[in-house]
């Protein structure tokens, strides 16, 4: 048997749809209507983990919660419309989601989202400073690299930050690298766990390939090729959908199980792990993603690096220059703010 700090967390997802366990987390999803939102709120709709789940966006959201509603699992649904009614919506919540924002299109970057999720996502997280300070914050918004300093710094300005709390969920990096190197080894993907660390764009996504469970080793022109295709699964999304969006179901399924990770830690299960971009002492970066000990009260021990390969360590010192530039123009974004 794997012991539970090395099980790998995608167990969280699959268990959620068949557990017994009774819990009663209030979850709040704002840009539910969207493509990440409604499959998103469809995962979180169907885990017994899940008591109240509150939906918001400017569109769409009361048919999405009539929908939801019908399902026969016990959260209860309620759809939120437009700003007036976004409070409402997070009152209460012990964790907020926020896929909000618009996707990226064929030739662009996640940068090239910047002037309009940074907006969006300084707007929605004030509110959550306002009116849920305690819940976990999970931001899905691209660019993350960016998205997450936004967010850190509207909380400081609203005087309730607190760094444990504060999540960018890169899960999907995890999940497509547990998912290639199950299929280049021919092995149950459940059981890959790689462990992706750095940001969640480009060349700052690190895959440690070198500390994978069950251990792996491929020569190095197809380690190249592996991490390449990891670095650039979302542009293969959006240039496969042509134009239709980018990665939505994929998405989904990641968020839903870091949530479900960080609902199961909340409620007291001990070793937890999930991979996320946080506030960081782990390199000169101030944001850096690395394995996560969650708890009660979010992170509860940052498990850092740990031993890299020459290859990988080469990696993370070219991903750092990237990842200070895209943390300084979301911490530039919110002091330039009116």
């Amino acid at each position: 048997m794997l012991s539970a700090l090395s099980r790998p967390a995608g167990a969280a997802l699959r268990r959620s749809f068949s557990t017994s366990a009774q819990n009663n987390a209030k979850v709040a999803v704002l840009g539910a209507s969207g493509g990440i939102g409604q499959p998103l709120s469809l995962l979180l709709k169907n885990s017994p983990l899940v008591s109240r789940l509150t939906l918001y966006d400017i569109a769409h959201t009361p048919g999405v919660a009539a929908d939801l509603s019908h399902i026969e699992t016990r959260a209860t649904v309620k759809g939120y419309l437009g700003p007036e009614q976004l409070p409402d919506c997070l009152k209460g919540c012990d964790v907020v989601v926020i896929p909000a924002g618009v996707p990226r299109k064929p030739g662009m970057t996640r940068d090239d989202l910047f002037n309009t999720n940074a907006t969006i996502v300084a707007t929605l997280t004030a509110a959550c400073a306002q009116h849920c300070p305690e819940a976990m914050i999970c931001i899905i918004s691209n660019p993350v690299n960016s998205t997450i300093p936004i967010t850190a710094e509207v909380f400081k300005k609203h005087g309730v930050y607190n760094p444990n709390k504060i999540f960018g969920v890169t899960t999907l990096d995890i999940v497509r690298a547990n998912a290639f190197v199950a299929e280049l080894k021919d092995l149950d993907p459940a059981r890959v766990n790689v462990p992706v660390i750095g940001g969640h764009a480009g060349k700052t996504i690190i895959p440690l390939i070198s500390q994978c469970t069950p251990k792996v080793e491929f020569p190095q022109d197809q380690l190249t090729t592996l991490t390449g295709r990891i670095q650039e699964a979302g542009t293969e999304v959006v240039k496969a959908k042509a134009g239709a969006g980018s990665a939505t179901l994929s998405m989904a399924y990641a968020g839903a199980r870091f949530v479900f990770s960080l609902v199961d830690a909340m409620n007291g299960k001990e070793g937890v792990v999930e991979c996320s971009f946080v506030k960081s002492q782990e390199t000169d970066c101030p944001y850096f993603s690395t394995p996560l000990l969650l708890g009660k009260k979010g992170i509860e021990k940052n498990l850092g690096i740990g031993k890299v390969s020459p290859f990988e360590e080469k990696m993370i010192a070219e991903a750092i220059p990237e990842l200070k530039a895209s943390i300084k123009k979301g911490e530039e974004f919110v002091k330039n703010m009116k």
